[in-house]
């Protein structure tokens, strides 16, 4: 085997996910669409307030090129007001039915970190779980996911929304942020979860230098052989490192992922359908 084909079985990954039957392929990188049921999310311009709303925001999401849709009922902004399982349930499961309902193609993500939530919003339709706490907050999730069978979402955080902010120090980032993967990626594979995707978990108990520095070395955590999200959308260390306002932060969010893409991003969970699609489209026509 010569250096370079050693180089490429090392950082070989994997290109499909199996959501309940559905082969979900990984060969061209995905959009993940953000559907937010909560009042106070970070971006006002993704809340919705009824399941009618929720639905037509889906359609038109799907339209624009959305692989998956990824939909939550707890606020993880940093200082967010914490809500109880049940409310958090019944925030997402009436949209999941719903959006199941009426596009039964469509792949559907839930974004939680309780297995009770998880468990429920899988049996209402959804087929991914995107854990931000990457298991961290709810000792049942990691045997949860191992029950049901479904891809799950990796994420890098340190603490609750609550108090990550204070729990951002690091003396390598990149580093640390890669072994505290590695120790839940174990605990995922060894009760026999199959299909995981990682998530650095940006602006989740980083600053936003932290953030950039992630970026810029995006590509080392292709070393744990699994496909990587990158969740950038409208976030802090765009609006922030730019001095402008969140609502203006289109372009930038544009700018970062299209450096993500470059350096290996699978799947970009976003606000803006359309544009990360055509990022996608356009870098996918400068390959070889």
């Amino acid at each position: 085997m010569t250096t370079l084909e050693a180089k490429d079985t090392l950082f070989k990954k994997k290109y499909t996910l199996n959501c309940r039957g559905k082969l979900l392929s990984l060969e061209v990188p995905l959009v993940m669409g953000i559907l937010n049921l909560t009042p106070d999310s970070f971006y006002a311009g993704s809340r919705l307030s009824s399941t009618e709303e929720a639905v037509s925001k889906a359609a038109q999401m799907l339209a624009d090129g959305a692989d998956i849709l990824d939909i939550g009922g707890y606020s993880s902004r940093p200082g967010a007001t914490d809500i109880s399982a049940q409310e958090e349930t019944a925030r997402v499961v009436p949209v999941i039915e719903a959006i199941h309902k009426n596009f039964p193609k469509a792949i559907i993500s839930v974004d939680t970190f309780r297995a009770s939530v998880a468990e429920a919003s899988i049996a209402a339709g959804a087929s991914i779980i995107n854990d931000i706490s990457g298991g961290t907050l709810d000792e049942a999730m990691f045997e949860t996911a191992a029950k049901l069978q479904v891809p799950y979402i990796l994420m890098h955080m340190r603490g609750t929304p609550q108090t990550m902010a204070s729990m951002a120090k690091y003396e390598d980032v990149v580093v640390e942020v890669l072994d505290e993967l590695q120790g839940q990626l174990a605990k995922l594979q060894a009760l026999g979860v199959k299909d995981i995707i990682l998530d650095p978990g940006f602006g989740f108990a980083k600053t936003v230098e932290h953030n950039f520095e992630l970026l810029r070395r995006l590509e080392e955590l292709r070393i744990l052989g699994l496909p990587v999200l990158a969740g950038m959308s409208r976030k802090s260390m765009v609006y922030k490192a730019l001095g402008i306002a969140q609502t203006d932060a289109l372009t930038g969010t544009i700018a970062v992922n299209t450096v993500a893409l470059m350096k290996g991003a699978d799947i970009l969970r976003v606000h803006d359908v359309k544009e990360a699609n055509q990022t996608i489209i356009l870098l996918e026509k400068t390959k070889p």
